[in-house]
């Protein structure tokens, strides 16, 4: 039987005692956790051990023992660490020893029953695993392992293998809390932080945030009380509330303050990483927009793109009235349905003049709305790229409606022609069983169908015209507006904290381990070291990417293609919530 021995590397040096740990009897394995050290009275030991599994609902006790004989004379040292396994009885029992060389080690393993199964080996094979129980106890195991019920009074953890070693050593924290410096009843050697001021400061801090995270989170619950309120559910505001970039990114903000200053303690590592991913992205967000306000506000750079939007306004609007006249005449050549085609390009001239109007009679304000667009970076960069969009979606809005006028006519022609199709070949769509049935016709019904049937498919062309040049006008500001909504998810949904957590200490987040063999000999046991692989950098922002407010698209390139050809709307970018049409 292979029996294997987490040994601790800070424990390498320490002088001879008993070996503390837990048995795990699943996996044949023993991990030490520390070294006591004497002299000690057994009841104190026997008290320390009873406080750290009451705490950490950890099954520590008493392995065996641990001899250093380069530090300790061998005569006398043996016979009194045998006695030891009467006062702390445990099975098997360990008896660790570095030899006087220093390169050698031997481990034995005494057990009180002999083996009661027929052809039993009779000695056990000890592989010996050291490890850093710095690293191991700051790191998080991938998946992460499933913890028991601690209310319920379990005692192991319902994980095997590794699992079972990082979950051992991160639920004994209790037992490295004590300071090197501090003599008490019982000494122990593992794992300990040098900084006893920084944990002194870390432990002020704590003790005056909670008053500043109280009164925070009553703020942010009276404004999601008040942004609650029946006012803005009524039929204007809330139909702005829910088509507005800005008011979708101030909900997501509030929603990440009040994560941030809640006073509810992390359950889970998980919620502790996303916590600390959010602070990040957040401060990350506020340091770029204050950037751009101090960019915005320097050498009267709002003043001159006031002056630049105008005269950029008024050149698409020309460039679109020379785009209709072209299409109002022969388009390359095109044999356009005279009538429809004059019909439709007076239509959209109409709202072109509208909307040069509206420009002019807005431009002495547009510096106005540009500074306050500014000023509003101070919440974050994803405020002011929202805004942003939004003001695009206004400025743009004639060619919005251009689209929606087209894709509709284009729409009701190709429903209509599909109709028509199916009453020549004898057919008729049924809308209660959602299928098509056959049908028989009439004289009349046909000759109104062909008719009907003939109109729409000559006036489909000049239709189809005016819809593919509209459509392609409204995928560029999509497009547009896309690349802003992708900048903004990215600050929102980047897991900051997890990734410079990664680059900095990429033993924190574990993948799994690795093993390097340091001494394999007959006759001794085989040594390793154990070595932590971090997490890849893919499945980091896979694993704590925080959640976005926008949705993308879920639809292919062949459906996307069939909404196009049938005319049929299309918002690539659209708001958790919103109806599809």
């Amino acid at each position: 039987m292979v029996l294997k021995v987490f040994f601790p590397t800070c424990c390498v040096s320490a002088v001879s005692g008993l070996l503390v740990g837990r048995w795990v009897p699943e996996q044949s394995s023993a991990v030490v956790l520390a070294v006591l050290h004497f002299p000690f009275i057994p009841i104190q030991v026997k008290q320390l051990l009873a406080q750290v599994r009451q705490a950490s609902q950890v099954g520590v006790a008493v392995l065996g023992t641990w001899c250093h004989c380069r530090q300790e004379p061998e005569e006398s040292l043996g016979r009194f660490l045998e006695a030891l396994g009467a006062v702390f009885p445990h099975e098997p029992w360990l008896r660790l020893c570095r030899e006087r060389g220093g390169a050698f080690w031997s481990c034995e393993v005494t057990r009180r029953q002999a083996p009661t199964a027929p052809g039993a080996p009779g000695e056990d094979q000890v592989m010996l695993i050291f490890y850093d129980q710095r690293q191991v106890l700051l790191s998080q195991l991938h998946p992460p392992t499933v913890l028991p019920d601690r209310q319920a009074g379990a005692t192991t953890a319902s994980t095997g293998g590794l699992a079972a070693v990082f979950d051992t050593v991160a639920r004994s924290e209790v037992l490295f809390r004590s300071d090197r410096f501090d003599e008490g009843p019982v000494r122990l050697s593992h794992w300990q932080s040098e900084g006893v001021e920084a944990s002194i400061l870390a432990e002020l801090a704590k003790r005056a945030s909670g008053p500043v995270c109280l009164l925070l989170a009553s703020l942010l619950s009276l404004v999601s009380a008040v942004s609650a309120c029946r006012v803005f559910k009524l039929w204007p505001l809330s139909f702005l509330g829910s088509k507005l970039s800005t008011c979708e990114q101030l909900r997501h903000r509030l929603e990440h303050l009040t994560l941030i200053f809640s006073t509810q303690k992390a359950e889970n590592p998980a919620q502790l990483m996303r916590k600390a991913d959010t602070v990040a992205s957040v401060l990350l967000d506020v340091a770029l927009g204050l950037m751009l306000l101090s960019w915005l506000h320097g050498r009267s750079r709002i003043g001159h793109l006031a002056d630049a939007l105008v005269p950029v306004a008024d050149h698409v609007a020309e460039e679109l009235q020379h785009l209709l006249q072209w299409l109002m005449g022969a388009p390359a050549g095109l044999k356009m349905n005279r009538a429809l085609d004059q019909v439709l390009g007076r239509f959209f001239l109409y709202h072109i003049h509208l909307w040069i109007s509206y420009i002019h009679l807005m431009s002495p304000f547009v510096e106005h709305i540009l500074w306050h667009v500014g000023l509003s970076a101070c919440l974050g960069l994803t405020v002011a790229l929202s805004l942003l969009s939004d003001i695009i979606a206004l400025l743009t809005f004639h060619i919005y409606c251009f689209y929606v006028y087209g894709a509709r006519l284009y729409c009701l022609k190709i429903h209509g022609l599909s109709s028509l199709w199916r009453l020549f070949r004898g057919k008729k769509w049924n809308v209660l069983r959602q299928r098509v049935d056959s049908c028989s016709y009439d004289l009349d019904q046909l000759f109104i169908g062909t008719l009907l049937f003939t109109i729409l498919l000559f006036l489909l062309p000049t239709t189809a015209l005016y819809y593919l040049v509209f459509t392609l006008l409204r995928l560029l500001v999509v497009t547009v507006q896309g690349l802003i909504h992708l900048l903004v998810d990215l600050i929102n949904s980047l897991p900051l904290y997890s990734l410079g957590l990664r680059l900095c200490r990429p033993y924190r987040l574990a993948a799994g381990v690795k093993f390097r063999v340091l001494q394999h000999e007959a006759g001794r046991p085989l040594r390793l070291l154990m070595q932590i692989n971090p997490l890849p950098y893919s499945r980091v922002v896979h694993t704590y990417r925080l959640p976005s407010c926008g949705c993308h698209p879920k639809h292919s390139w062949g459906a996307l293609c069939r909404k196009l050809f049938f005319g049929e709307l299309i918002y690539p970018w659209r708001q958790r919530g919103d109806k599809q049409d």
